[in-house]
């Protein structure tokens, strides 16, 4: 189970951190400390977001939108934070937080649905 758990958290940190850089390159941003930062900020808050995810989904049988609404709250909040008090190109930090988050979960939906 431990090991399950381990792969799950590396894969997820992994894909969350290529699709949201790859999601700022793509807006056209190109600081390379703010594609550090959107690095960092996704080390800090996936694999608590998913570690929660798991631990809910193991223990409570809730509804998974149930789970997944405030964890992903967190993540935008907590990396919207982040983006405001030290990015240099965003504007809209919050928005960004939010827009790259959907990004890579839909893409991460995507991806194991079709797996």
């Amino acid at each position: 189970m431990t090991q399950i758990l381990l792969s799950s958290l590396a894969l997820s940190l992994v894909l969350t951190i290529v699709l949201e850089a790859g999601f700022f390159l793509i807006i056209g941003k190109r600081d390379k400390k703010d594609l550090l930062l959107v690095v960092l900020v996704n080390v800090f808050t996936n694999p608590v977001v998913v570690l929660l995810y798991w631990l809910a989904v193991l223990y409570t049988g809730w509804n998974v939108i149930i789970i997944i609404l405030p964890l992903e709250l967190f993540a935008v909040l907590a990396e919207g934070y982040y983006y405001k008090k030290y990015a240099r190109c965003f504007k809209r930090h919050f928005l960004f937080a939010f827009a790259a988050n959907m990004f890579s979960f839909w893409t991460g939906f995507l991806i194991q649905l079709f797996t």
